[in-house]
């Protein structure tokens, strides 16, 4: 039972951390477009550019 005086500090502390890491992902923008990327190399583009001529 001694050891979960070191446990239990040690999982909120790593648990604190992960959300820390979370919020701080969210905030930077990592989860704003998620489909944007994938779905935009499947339209073509009605211009494209003609800059070699």
């Amino acid at each position: 039972m001694d050891i979960l005086v070191y446990l239990i500090p040690a999982a909120l502390f790593l648990g604190g951390l992960g959300l820390l890491g979370f919020l701080w992902a969210m905030r930077s923008g990592q989860y704003d477009d998620l489909d944007g990327a994938a779905t935009r190399i499947l339209f073509d583009d009605d211009h494209p550019n003609r800059k070699n001529r």
